[in-house]
């Protein structure tokens, strides 16, 4: 199923956005939003794979909403203004839909959606490399991750915890307070990241040297991240914390 959010600031037209995403099968609609605000900060909750976002409105208009987004999902614009197509193919949008519209056009942006959201996950990740020429040195302490358009290096020290959504990653570091999200499995960068990293839960990559404190069922990275242990991996985060722990 394709997560999809719609994002209208006219309750009726947010009402029937709805109602047709509701009609996709492929669809399962995980919020309606009257601001760019609103999506936000629903979406650094939620996981999306695909926004209907209407362009005109007040506060953050829905352009200005894309163009800030570190990683953003799948995007369809709707408006009334014809005069917007061209912007918003210069964002990438993967359709433009003009007010007012039926479910015919809407359903002919959702398979335009499907095919994008497909290509995106048919690509398959690249086996590991099998020697140590085609590795990159292990002992280097940086890695490059793409977010955008851009191509960042990110010192693997500076990671205090990765957290898996949806098919993106989020870096947390130590550096900064925003995290870097990139396209990439948890698996692949569990391959890439050296024996001080461990796996705790299915969407939890931690830093072992930036873990403050272990409490029951909570690994605490700091102030407000408590980070859950998944019942797969206690015991070897438990072995790990034994042969740490001093006692007498």
């Amino acid at each position: 199923m394709i997560r999809v959010l719609a994002i209208d600031d006219e309750p009726l037209a947010l009402q029937q956005l709805a109602a047709y995403i509701k009609e996709i099968p492929f669809f399962e609609l995980c919020g309606q939003c009257m601001s760019a605000l609103q999506a936000r900060d629903l979406m650094e909750r939620e996981v999306i794979d695909a926004i209907f976002c209407d362009i005109n409105m007040p506060d953050l208009s829905g352009m200005d909403f894309v163009r800030q987004l570190v990683a953003p999902p799948l995007i369809v614009f709707t408006t009334a203004y014809a005069e917007y197509a061209i912007e918003g193919f210069r964002v990438n949008a993967v359709d433009y839909l003009l007010k007012p519209f039926g479910l015919q056009d809407f359903q002919r942006a959702a398979l335009k959606v499907k095919e994008q959201y497909d290509l995106r996950h048919a690509a398959e990740v690249a086996p590991a490399p099998s020697t140590p020429a085609e590795r990159q040195d292990k002992t280097d302490d940086t890695i490059f991750v793409k977010t955008d358009s851009r191509t960042l290096r990110i010192s693997i020290s500076d990671i205090r915890y990765v957290e898996a959504m949806s098919e993106y990653l989020k870096l947390h570091l130590e550096s900064q307070p925003r995290p870097v999200i990139t396209y990439l499995s948890m698996k692949k960068m569990e391959e890439f990241l050296p024996p001080t990293f461990m796996r705790i839960h299915r969407s939890y990559i931690v830093n072992l040297d930036r873990v403050v404190e272990v409490n029951k069922n909570r690994v605490i990275m700091g102030p407000d991240e408590y980070l859950p242990l998944g019942d797969s991996y206690r015991d070897s985060f438990n072995d790990y914390l034994n042969s740490h722990t001093l006692t007498k």
